[in-house]
């Protein structure tokens, strides 16, 4: 090729395309890692996500040869540690976990994002799903979903529903719609103290991965009337899903590893074996069992189309609601 038309095509080459192609690139790729990871976690230490996160890079760290070390950055919906990976080389040494809440919900209901979930970052795999669950005090009146339909039909915006994120919110926004109901939305900071309200019955109703809720219903604080998945949950297997009731309704909290889109294919492929090798592991198996999760397994191609999906559908729900970024 000519020299000089190389180097125009160079010049007008986006820097991520040209690093993706460069020898040096290609040759990176087939050594890679030759140096510590660092995967962010959008997520406080301790949380079901940044728990995720900790296994995956457990064994990631066994399965690459090199450490990969867990960076917790929580706060504003998960946008602090996402901007942290937006904001790293494009190199493959920065992962992150993220969440349906900084992967898709965000894109619905924040104004001025500052990073594109589609444009800025690419799936390496999806982790896990995990199904929420309606619920009541163990001490309410309502016993099955049909009864809160109809105490909410009764009396419109007078039950008080709990929330504590905004994907939740619009799961409640999406079951409302379908029923054809009103509650008064009340959000939490944290779980554990909507879950103690709803217990106490300072709330009547709320809305929690069934994880979260597993010990008060087991214990009868609680009584999950319903589950969001596509099937009934193993731990409670009389409890019907909304989708029985609602057939278009299915939704769950998700979570999967990202890099930056200007990563290398050779190192987000590399990246993407190992990991679908640890999900497939007795170990990875175990540990979505212990963590109430499903194990979802899905490629770079296919998260990416999962994705799109759920964005997608949070937008129609969310525009049905007439909830607008903000």
């Amino acid at each position: 090729m000519d020299k000089r038309l190389m180097l125009r095509l160079l010049a007008a080459a986006p820097a991520g395309a040209l690093l993706a192609h460069t020898p040096l690139a290609l040759a990176q790729a087939r050594d890679y890692p030759t140096r510590p990871i660092r995967m962010v976690s959008p997520f406080a230490a301790g949380s079901t996500s940044d728990t995720s996160a900790r296994f995956v890079a457990q064994h990631l760290s066994t399965a690459l040869g090199q450490a990969v070390t867990v960076d917790n950055l929580p706060g504003a919906d998960g946008r602090l540690g996402m901007m942290a990976a937006k904001n790293a080389p494009p190199d493959g040494y920065t992962l992150v976990l993220g969440s349906w809440t900084n992967l898709a919900v965000n894109s619905v209901l924040i104004k001025g994002m500052p990073y594109d979930p589609l444009k800025d970052f690419k799936p390496v795999a999806g982790i896990g799903r995990s199904m929420l669950g309606i619920a009541v005090a163990g001490s309410s009146d309502i016993k099955t979903l049909a009864d809160l339909i109809d105490a909410a039909k009764k009396n419109p915006k007078k039950l008080n529903f709990g929330n504590f994120a905004t994907g939740y919110r619009l799961a409640t926004e999406w079951f409302s719609g379908l029923a054809g109901v009103q509650f008064t939305h009340v959000p939490y900071r944290t779980t554990s103290q909507m879950n103690t309200d709803l217990a106490g019955g300072q709330i009547n109703v709320a809305m929690d991965g069934v994880t979260s809720m597993a010990a008060l219903a087991k214990s009868g604080q609680l009584r999950i009337l319903a589950v969001t998945g596509d099937q009934r949950h193993g731990e409670f297997p009389d409890v019907p899903t909304i989708k029985e009731t609602f057939p278009e309704f299915s939704i769950y909290g998700w979570s999967a590893l990202m890099v930056r889109t200007e990563v290398p294919d050779d190192i987000t492929n590399k990246l993407a074996e190992a990991v679908q090798k640890i999900l497939a592991s007795q170990e990875g198996r175990d540990f979505s069992r212990k963590v109430g999760s499903e194990l979802m397994q899905r490629s770079t191609g296919e998260m990416r189309k999962y994705q799109m999906a759920q964005i997608e559908t949070l937008a129609r729900v969310a525009a049905a609601a007439g909830m607008k970024p903000e």
